[in-house]
């Protein structure tokens, strides 16, 4: 695949808390390596999280963030994740509960998008520290284009409540 000015810059956050998270996060990685039209650029350090939302009986998430370019559309790039997800293990269960792995678009350059159930930015990306802090790892100067705020600085507007752990003993390859 040719990347030239037609390719998009596109954050994603991906995060596991079952099985082998770690591994289930390359499998990941790799899996949208090997998509045409899908360039893994940038990787964030994984993170340890607590789980979010209303279901906490569960073991802690392993989250990073990726850079990639991407030809695709929105609607065809959130059908490929949905696939990578299928193809790393995922099996849609209860909201908010553990998961072998999740991929969300983040930001799309700085483009607000609102089209048959995506949204972006991501509709919780300035309440979430998982994904803020690995976010501004690679990229602090991304600006949200729903706030006009860089993420360095909604990821210094969060409170303490937001546990995030960076683990330096892992990394992950294209």
């Amino acid at each position: 695949m040719r990347y030239d000015a037609l390719a998009s810059r596109v954050y994603l956050g991906l995060g596991s808390n079952l099985g082998h998270r770690e591994e289930n996060l390359q499998n990941a990685i790799s899996t949208l390596s090997a998509i045409d039209g899908i360039r893994v650029k940038t990787i964030s350090s994984c993170y340890q999280t607590e789980p979010v939302g209303p279901v906490t009986n569960q073991d802690d998430f392993y989250n990073i963030v990726a850079e990639i370019e991407t030809t695709a559309g929105p609607g065809e790039l959130l059908a490929l994740i949905d696939s990578t997800e299928r193809r790393v293990g995922r099996i849609r269960g209860e909201r908010w509960g553990p998961r072998v792995i999740d991929i969300d678009i983040l930001l799309w350059e700085d483009r607000v998008i609102d089209e048959d159930g995506l949204i972006v930015p991501h509709p919780e990306l300035t309440n979430r520290a998982f994904v803020l802090v690995p976010l501004t790892e690679i990229a602090p100067d991304a600006i949200d284009p729903a706030t006009r705020k860089s993420v360095a600085e909604l990821a210094s507007q969060l409170d303490d409540n937001h546990r995030v752990r960076r683990l330096d003993s892992m990394t992950f390859h294209t």
